[in-house]
């Protein structure tokens, strides 16, 4: 009787842990189908670089742009212009070398949806000065809109920001 008890409770925690792994994996495919980290990532960038008041009311504005923006089919604004990417690049070169190291350069895009985590990214073993970091910022954003909305579309969007409307 004990190894029956014993072998029904191993089969209880096998199927425990059956569960939760799939209850895991469904969570996952959630948030990978509704593309929740992505807004966050998107919303919480927003958040750091415009620095608001009420950064509630800030949040809820900006999801608000959001659903409009995907239910009238209107561009979503760039929340960073040239003087932005250099004031981030500026921020990254906290020693003032003129340059920034390949993994902040990789981090800085990551944090702005210009690329993912598993995205390769060639290093050339040279550090990324403000011209460069300006240009590939710019160049990811267009690749990115011209996906969506044709090569010659004028219409600069973040990455985040297509993902979330798509």
């Amino acid at each position: 009787m004990a190894v029956t008890l014993r072998g029904r409770l191993a089969t209880s925690q096998f199927g425990a842990m059956e569960a939760k792994s799939s209850r895991e994996l469904q969570a996952r495919n959630y948030l990978e189908k509704h593309r929740i980290m992505e807004l966050l990532t998107y919303l919480t960038s927003a958040l750091l670089f415009s620095r608001p008041e009420k950064p509630r009311e800030y949040l809820i504005s900006i999801l608000e742009q959001l659903r409009t923006a995907k239910v009238s089919g209107m561009a979503f604004p760039f929340f960073m212009d040239n003087s932005n990417i250099t004031a981030m690049f500026q921020m990254l070169d906290s020693s003032n070398k003129g340059s920034i190291s390949f993994i902040q350069y990789k981090e800085a895009l990551k944090t702005l949806g210009l690329c993912t985590a598993d995205e390769v990214l060639k290093d050339d073993g040279h550090g990324i000065t403000c011209e460069k970091f300006m240009l590939e910022v710019n160049k990811k954003t267009q690749e990115i809109c011209g996906k969506t909305k044709g090569k010659d579309s004028e219409s600069y969007r973040s990455a985040a920001e297509l993902l979330l409307l798509h």
